[in-house]
């Protein structure tokens, strides 16, 4: 196998803190630049404590404009629909191997009056075939086993009413475990898999499976909640599964099953059968008024990203305190927006981020806006 060579271009993004006070903001100002490994232009990002509401023109210094999602035709967010942003780049590969999906009311239980919307970020490796047949496919697979799935009763509401609820950890090992026979079915497709990260979030809770090391965390009162951990084979529980099953974690170029594989859980991989396996992690996290936001994306941003930085910055991006002013070369070229505006920034400055810290990977990112307007 032929290695690429790394890139070594200097990459800069300057980062301008202002403060307003009065009314009036001072012109005094502090750059911060952040030295990454290939050049990406020059992309200014305005820290401010004065947040302007009149910016919905298209001439905002740069500022691209992306369609806002969950938001009816007529422009009024409708009740209980989560406004997103999304953001998938291709970075520093030569090759863009991650997928995205989100779809709004993509499923009904029955014996339940809830809606589900779904967000999904899936990172594939050893080519696109397993990520975009997760694009394409998961959540259908899903709303089928959530449409098929016995309601759940539990009698312990105050007014006698039998609250409903399903098994999501049962839900969604069903489904993990369709997808992976589906890809698996394909021969072309035997040394190639994505990890995946996807998120039902309803109207009382939010539901996350987790295959691999995409990774999701919110942000309740200012504070990163991880709702997932990254199945990397040192992690001591999966070490220990691998061994059992008659593997071996060789660490070159970092812990890999067999000295191939980074992750430990992955869909597809049939040629790592059986010490990487489809199963997920299922977290439920009962939604609170303190939940702010919630944010998936791929290894290209948490390689390099801290879940606090990351909620740092997406919370700032959400209250207008940070503007993106330009975008690089790499996202002029890749981006695929769609979403709530300031949700939809979020998750470009992310991407931005990642990218000025040197990650090497495809970056995707999703945001979800838990607020309550």
């Amino acid at each position: 196998m032929k290695l690429r060579p790394p890139m070594n271009y200097p990459c800069r993004t300057k980062i301008h803190f202002s403060v307003a006070g009065d009314g009036v903001e001072k012109e005094s100002k502090k750059d911060v630049e952040v030295i990454g490994a290939r050049d990406s232009k020059i992309t200014v990002l305005s820290f401010s404590s004065a947040e302007s509401e009149n910016n919905n023109d298209n001439g905002n210094d740069g500022v691209v404009l992306p369609s806002f999602g969950g938001e009816t035709p007529e422009g009024k967010v409708s009740e209980g629909v989560e406004r997103y942003g999304v953001v998938s780049v291709i970075g520093r590969r030569s090759e863009m191997e991650d997928a995205v999906r989100a779809e709004l009311e993509f499923a009904a239980a029955n014996g339940r009056s809830k809606r589900y919307d779904f967000f999904g970020v899936y990172d594939g490796h050893g080519g696109t075939h397993v990520a975009i047949a997760c694009r394409e496919r998961f959540h259908e697979m899903l709303a089928a086993e959530i449409e098929g799935s016995p309601a759940i009763g539990n009698d312990n509401n105050n007014d006698g009413d039998t609250k409903k609820y399903l098994d999501w950890e049962k839900v969604m090992e069903g489904c993990f475990g369709k997808m992976n026979e589906e890809v698996r079915g394909n021969e072309a497709a035997r040394t190639v898999g994505a990890t995946a990260v996807v998120a039902v979030v309803a109207e009382e809770e939010v539901v996350v499976a987790n295959c691999g090391d995409c990774r999701a965390v919110m942000s309740r009162a200012g504070l990163p909640l991880a709702l997932s951990i990254d199945h990397k084979p040192e992690r001591p529980d999966e070490l220990e599964r691998i061994e059992a099953a008659g593997g071996r974690v060789v660490n070159w170029n970092g812990h890999r099953i067999l000295g191939v594989l980074a992750t430990s859980r992955s869909i597809g991989d049939q040629y790592l059968t059986p010490f990487v396996i489809s199963k997920p992690e299922v977290t439920v996290t009962k939604r609170t008024e303190k939940d702010e936001f919630l944010i998936l994306a791929s290894d290209g941003l948490w390689d390099v990203v801290s879940n606090e930085v990351a909620c740092k910055v997406v919370k700032k991006c959400l209250e207008g305190r940070i503007r993106r002013r330009s975008f690089s070369e790499e996202i002029i070229a890749n981006d695929h927006n769609h979403g709530n505006r300031r949700a939809s920034e979020a998750a470009a400055v992310l991407a931005e981020l990642a990218m000025a810290k040197g990650s090497r990977d495809n970056i995707s990112v999703i945001v979800v806006d838990l607020r309550k307007t």
